[in-house]
């Protein structure tokens, strides 16, 4: 899978760079507490993680509609941002694994369809956001994936040709939007993909099935 050309790779943030999912499931539950609630199962809240907060509002308040449903997706969104980082970690072995891209002149970067005013604090606690050489948010452009902009403007932002990028991802959106770009793509397996979902049907390079194999794989850049 060791691709020579590679000059840049772009990844996405929740489930593939980051487990966030402590801290997202965990805002969600508060949520439910302060209405009444009980907790949602982890596991059944972590595999809607990577479809962001309008998915797991909906999951845990399914009659919520119009504006209660608003009210309680930006409360979730408040509670998120105050315990955001406080459990997230990197994937094991990745942070070492992109030192090694740093040291041998590969560029790494992130396109995430988060909001920047959520994405770049919680790079800058996990003293990341210095590292990423561009960090394309959910909002800094107008499009989002699955639109290939965002991966088209990081890879301007790196002056890359999108041939010489390869982008890793945990959702179909990921690899349509790199797939369009023209880039090479692989699914992380390990990342937030729900029991009805066929990634190795999604039209990828190739699948990466836990941290440690994209750890290995993105080594294999370097040598």
């Amino acid at each position: 899978m060791t691709e020579a050309n590679t000059r840049a790779v772009l990844l996405d943030l929740d489930g593939t760079l980051l487990d966030t999912a402590p801290d997202m499931v965990g805002a969600l539950n508060d949520l439910r507490r302060e209405n009444s609630l009980g907790p949602v199962p982890f596991e059944q809240a972590r595999q809607q993680v990577s479809h962001g907060a309008t998915a797991l509002v909906r999951l845990a308040f399914p009659e919520a509609l119009d504006s209660a449903f608003g009210a309680l997706r930006e409360r979730f969104l408040e509670i998120y941002s105050r315990r955001s980082g406080v459990e997230t970690t990197v994937y094991e072995g990745i942070a070492e694994s992109l030192a090694r891209l740093e040291s041998d002149g590969i560029a790494w970067g992130i396109v995430t369809n988060k909001p920047a005013w959520l994405t770049e604090p919680l790079l800058e606690r996990l003293a990341l956001r210095h590292r990423a050489r561009v960090v394309v948010s959910g909002d800094s452009i107008l499009e989002r994936k699955p639109h290939p902009a965002p991966l088209l403007h990081a890879a301007e932002q790196l002056g890359v040709a999108p041939a010489q990028c390869i982008y890793i991802g945990d959702a179909e959106r990921d690899v349509l939007a790199a797939r369009s770009a023209g880039m090479k793509v692989f699914v992380a397996l390990f990342g937030y993909i729900g029991p009805d979902e066929q990634p190795r049907q999604w039209p990828a390079t190739g699948w990466l099935d836990t941290p440690q194999a994209m750890s290995k794989f993105l080594e294999r850049l370097t040598s």
